[in-house]
Parts: structure tokens; sequence; C-alpha cells
């Protein structure tokens, strides 16, 4: 016997169904956007910055010092997230500090965790 698909029989197409669908669809540009955002979320030395970043404001050096990498990586990292619109920076002296661009961070970082986590 062989396994069930999951797939229509024959051709029906509800006209109802589409109609409704399409009217909520954002547009193609916006579907680009948001995988240029999920491709942020898909290098976990990222998400170790973006969770460090969730839990204090911090510099380069203190970044690279708890992921074991050099300030140059972390930079590298920093700048595309940045880009991203996912994290700040504010310039305190000498000193550079980057934070969490906004609470959705957050959220979705602690959404991503609990789903991957069920």
């Amino acid at each position: 016997m062989q396994p069930k698909q999951h797939t229509c029989e024959g051709i029906i197409i509800h006209e109802d169904v589409v109609a409704r669908v399409r009217e909520f669809m954002p547009e193609g540009a916006q579907f680009y956007a948001l995988s240029n955002l999920y491709k942020m979320f898909a290098d976990s030395t990222r998400l170790k910055i973006l969770w460090a970043l969730s839990c204090e404001c911090m510099c380069v050096c203190d970044l690279a010092f708890l992921l074991g990498m050099t300030k140059s990586a972390v930079s590298h990292q920093l700048k595309s997230l940045r880009l991203a619109n996912l994290v700040r920076n504010e310039k305190q002296g000498k000193n550079v500090y980057y934070s969490l661009a906004d609470c959705h961070v957050r959220e979705m970082l602690e959404n991503g965790l609990i789903h991957s986590s069920e």
C-alpha cells in the first residue's frame, strides 16, 4: 500500500480562498526584505551576539571576550547586524556600545528559541 499523498485530486481552484489570501499577501519586496532578515538569524555567531545584546549593552571587546572571537570577526558580524537594523550603536567617549535595535529583535530570539525547543 502506498502512503497517502497530501495533494489535490484533479484541478480544483477555490477562487474565494485564493482571493482572500491574495488580499492580505505582502508585496514581493516585503518577502525579499523578510528573507534577508531571516538570513541574519541563520548564523549561530550572530545569534550569540544578539542574545548577549538582549542581556546587556556591550562593546566589541566585551563581545569578543565572551564569544572567544577576535574583535575583527565580531565587528564584521556587528556591521551585518547593524545594516539589517537589528542592532544599534552609541559612542561613549572612545568606546562604541551596541544594543538591540528594538524589542522586536528580543521577541524574535525568544520565540525562535521556544519554537526550536518544542
